[in-house]
């Protein structure tokens, strides 16, 4: 990816787009261990940020396949 601040627009994006049109899985972000520190002040470097941009779009992927399959799309 390019840099930090690449990644954090395509985050907030992504969340965005989350909390807009999947508020059912917007609910479990709150829950996700990568948005949880175990510092009081954390460091945050690129690697991180990507971690958790791919961590969010396999959740949302995985939301779309498992939603897709009960309904009958795929």
């Amino acid at each position: 990816m390019n840099n930090t601040n690449d990644i954090l627009t395509k985050i907030v994006q992504l969340t965005t787009e989350i909390e807009t049109d999947y508020p059912e899985l917007y609910r479990l972000l709150e829950e996700n261990p990568m948005t949880l520190p175990s510092e009081p002040h954390p460091e945050v470097d690129k690697n991180e940020l990507e971690d958790y941009l791919q961590s969010l779009q396999q959740l949302l992927g995985n939301h779309l396949r498992t939603h897709r399959k009960v309904h009958g799309i795929l």
